[in-house]
């Protein structure tokens, strides 16, 4: 039995997702931005980060999670018009990213910011992570 798809709210209500890429010819070492969710809780957090990637990431299909970090990863949710799946993994090497995968697997790996950090330390961690992705 496939797991049920969960339905989100519609874009115009998410919230804006807390995010920084690196700039878009930057030579990633290991990620390619930050982003600071408001919560653990991954079915509000997810559709917003989506919905605010610039166009030339792509479709996102395919989201990998770290399972100690979030309160809950179904195996896939609905967002916009479209189903994405939800892969947890326990690494704990990997516990403050989150990989996205486009249709053609294309992979885009983000640094999670721990929701309960201070705003200035957020902000602080976010900006070097999209500096030192800079060329």
């Amino acid at each position: 039995m496939a797991p049920a798809v969960e339905p989100v709210e519609p874009p115009s209500a998410l919230p804006m997702a807390r995010l920084r890429l690196a700039p878009r010819n930057a030579v990633s070492l290991r990620v390619d931005g930050a982003w600071w969710p408001r919560s653990h809780h991954l079915l509000a957090e997810l559709p917003s980060l989506i919905s605010a990637l610039p166009p030339e990431w792509g479709k996102i299909v395919t989201v990998t999670v770290n399972t100690q970090m979030w309160a809950e990863a179904p195996g896939r949710i609905l967002v916009g018009h479209h189903v994405v799946r939800l892969r947890g993994e326990s690494a704990w090497r990997r516990r403050h990213t989150v990989g996205l995968f486009e249709l053609d697997h294309a992979r885009r790996d983000l640094l999670v910011v721990p929701p309960e950090l201070a705003q200035a330390d957020a902000e602080y961690l976010m900006a070097a992570v999209a500096r030192y992705n800079h060329p």
